[in-house]
């Protein structure tokens, strides 16, 4: 086996964007026509007598634009509206039922709507004299017609009739969306108006208490509350999801054994922190535990308030002894356990705020483990607002969330629940002994495109239960609850142990797990994620001799984030490779954007270069040309970007794939390799800087043939420091530096 190795020394390089882009672009399926034109002034003119009628307790209106196909950054309203700045004012937006149109909801003043209604007046006036059958790509694309046009009698520009009509091509409908009760009691999450959200529900006669308010968006109301504002103000709710929710269950065998296993004294061990229900101190593993109890005294607590959660942690400070089959040969860890929850039931919008809490004053922990999650099943259009919280949090701070993929508390119930939803944790659900999906099981995806649940791992089932630790001694258990501490053991160990970063601790899981398996079917996605992670923690930092497998860190400041040092070794003057590589980051996200969720995409790069100075990517990913003719020629669609290349998605793999006959590439003048790490943000350009990512690069040589001590001295001197992720080497690093000294 060939050691894991780590890059460092070579610092990317960062260069903004080059060009401008494409310009103005119309959608080349639509005819824009007069009529479409008058269509759209008449549903603006009544959105505005709704709005001007309307007993309103905030300044501005809402507005849904209706597009007519999953629209890019580029070709949202951009003339009409706000202008430039109509990116700005969207507020939510979400995906038809046929999940293939966007529908996003802007907040503007008044006067937009006037302004729109005179641009599209204006831009009739134009089609009507000049393009009486509508105006179609071919046209809008020709110079000497658009050029022609005697734009100052109309006291317009062509810029601007372009703009308009380019707009008016991705546009199906405007509508005021109303929302409908759906639920008795609920976490509510208004649009964000810009008002205080108190002072918001006074003025429609609603009360609420400020414990009630997670965020200015977000707040829990009873059922007299929700009827109450779905009567008055239906217009401001944005997505309303049940608060009180049962602990997904677990499929167990009443099974105990009463035993008091030896268990030595915690040394330097790494901190795991788990959030759960309550943990019981008289177990045989207490003293590596650290408890905080955070429930109400006054809530009446049981012996069955205690099972889950010191079942959990037994996994991770004991596991591999309970479960020798598992053993991942990662040792023990230590537990700060947190009991937030007492029972089946619990309050998913108490426990919210209580995360909030725990993170902020325990900011040694990098890796946290949340078994608890939601029997109802999470919505298409928008990220809960638990796993929101979580995201939020970890794109705040230096940690990692490890959630168990939730079971099925019956047959009706299919998709995972909250916070397994959540897109910057590391998700796991639960197979069987060999491999296969378990009953209890439920599936992704997060809104309808991103990998959740990340990972699977092995959760107990009828086969082979779980070994744990429960107060009453120990018991056999199946459920995700189960799977979720093994893979939260192995982060900790690449993160304390190993010392790599999060990122990079995270990529070389879902690395692991995929291997080459380059395009699971959509059905295998939603039930295993990524796939199912190796037992041994050896087979995840180590790599077979036919192959180099290497590590690379880094921080996106601007567009275009590179390294063209990758000196891969040539036999004959060309690289008897296939490659791979998995990227992971944390990116801000905003919920009130709905289904466009994340703020920031990093877009993965990796080849050779040729001989005109360019990247030619494994996977051949045109996207984020830096020059106006590659970028019209590559042009492609958001949806295709979104499928193929897994745009605005915060995990990227990119592989090529094994085949029977492989053939080695030719090289170009530039023997090096190179990696692109291209930025671009749907919202504040500032949301990518300061982005961290970690890359995990495999190289497959074809005719099995070890050539990674080639590679050590080729990267030595090209001024890289290689350091091999030797196991035994990392422990005594870890042990010297967690040492106590004693002065004398």
């Amino acid at each position: 086996m060939n050691d894991v190795l780590e890059l460092k020394g070579k610092r990317f390089i960062q260069a903004p964007k080059s060009v401008n882009g494409r310009g103005v672009s119309m959608n080349s399926k639509q005819n824009v026509t007069s009529a479409q034109l008058i269509k759209f002034v008449g549903q603006l003119n009544q959105i505005k007598t709704f709005w001007n009628t309307e007993k309103k307790p905030f300044e501005g209106i809402l507005m849904s634009v209706y597009y007519n196909k999953i629209v890019a950054k580029s070709n949202r309203i951009s003339g009409l509206l706000k202008g430039t700045d109509s990116n700005m004012a969207i507020v939510g937006a979400k995906f038809n039922e046929e999940k293939n149109k966007h529908i996003i909801t802007y907040f503007l003043d008044i006067g937009d709507l006037d302004n729109t209604i005179e641009l599209l007046l204006t831009t009739n006036n134009v089609l009507t004299k000049f393009f009486p059958d509508g105006i179609n790509k071919t046209i809008f694309d020709n110079r000497k017609i658009m050029d022609r046009i005697p734009y100052e009698q109309f006291s317009t520009s062509k810029s601007k009739i372009k703009q308009i009509i380019a707009d008016v091509s991705y546009i199906e409908d405007f509508e005021v969306d109303m929302a409908s009760q759906e639920l008795k009691r609920s976490i509510v999450t208004l649009y964000n108006i810009r008002t205080d959200t108190k002072k918001l529900f006074k003025s429609i006669g609603i009360d609420i208490l400020t414990s009630r308010i997670l965020d200015n968006q977000t707040v829990y109301l009873d059922e007299n509350q929700l009827k109450l504002l779905y009567e008055k103000a239906p217009y401001l709710v944005s997505m309303a999801t049940v608060d009180i929710a049962e602990l997904s269950p677990e499929n167990f065998i009443q099974e105990y054994k009463q035993n008091s296993m030896y268990m030595p004294e915690p040394t330097i061990e790494p901190t795991i922190g788990v959030i759960d229900t309550l943990f019981d101190q008289s177990v045989y593993f207490s003293d590596w535990v650290d408890y905080v109890d955070m429930v109400d005294d006054n809530l009446p607590k049981s012996t069955d308030d205690y099972r889950h959660g010191t079942s959990v942690s037994s996994i991770i400070v004991d596991g591999a002894r309970l479960n020798p089959w598992l053993d991942d040969g990662c040792g023990r860890f230590r537990v700060r356990h947190f009991g937030v929850a007492v029972g089946a039931k619990f309050s998913s919008f108490t426990i919210t705020k209580q995360i909030k809490q725990i993170i902020a004053n325990n900011k040694d922990i990098k890796v946290w483990n949340i078994s608890l999650g939601s029997n109802q099943e999470i919505n298409d259009n928008y990220i809960s607002a638990e796993a929101a919280v979580l995201d939020q949090i970890q794109f705040e701070n230096d940690i990692i969330f490890v959630v168990a993929g939730t079971n099925k508390p019956n047959a009706s119930v299919v998709k995972i629940g909250s916070p397994a939803d959540s897109i910057n944790s590391m998700v796991v659900n639960a197979v069987t002994r060999t491999g296969l999906s378990t009953k209890y099981t439920r599936r992704g995806l997060a809104l309808s495109f991103f990998a959740k649940p990340d990972v699977s791992y092995y959760g107990g089932s009828e086969e082979q239960y779980i070994t744990v630790c429960e107060p009453l001694g120990e018991a056999h258990v199946a459920g995700t609850s189960y799977a979720a501490p093994w893979i939260a053991r192995k982060l900790s160990y690449l993160i304390d142990v190993i010392g790599v970063n999060r990122e990079v601790a995270k990529a070389i899981i879902i690395d692991a797990a995929r291997d080459w398996n380059e395009k699971p079917s959509p059905e295998e996605v939603a039930l295993y994620g990524h796939g199912v992670v190796p037992i041994k923690i050896d087979d995840i930092i180590q790599t077979k001799e036919d192959e180099i497998k290497f590590l690379v860190s880094d921080v996106s400041e601007k567009w275009n984030t590179y390294n063209y040092q990758f000196p891969i070794p040539l036999k004959n003057e060309k690289y008897p490779y296939i490659a791979r590589a998995t990227m992971c980051y944390f990116p801000m996200c905003d919920r009130a954007q709905g289904v466009d969720y994340t703020n920031t995409e990093l877009n993965l790069h990796f080849g050779r270069i040729d001989n005109n100075g360019k990247l030619k990517d494994i996977k051949g990913d045109k996207q984020n040309q830096d020059d106006v003719l590659n970028t019209e020629k590559n042009f492609l669609l958001e949806g295709t970007a979104r499928d193929r290349f897994r745009k605005w998605d915060n995990v990227k793999y990119i592989a090529e794939k094994p085949k029977a006959n492989m053939r080695a590439k030719i090289s170009y003048q530039n023997k090096n390799w190179g990696m692109e790490i291209k930025t671009n943000n749907r919202l504040d350009p500032l949301d990518g800087v300061g982005v961290r990512f970690g890359v995990v690069v495999t190289l497959k040589e074809i005719n099995g043939v070890n050539r990674i001590d080639e590679f050590i001295r080729n990267c030595t001197l090209n001024g890289w420091l290689v350091n091999k992720i030797d196991i035994q080497n990392r422990i005594d690093v870890n042990q010297k530096v967690n040492e106590e000294i004693e002065f004398e």
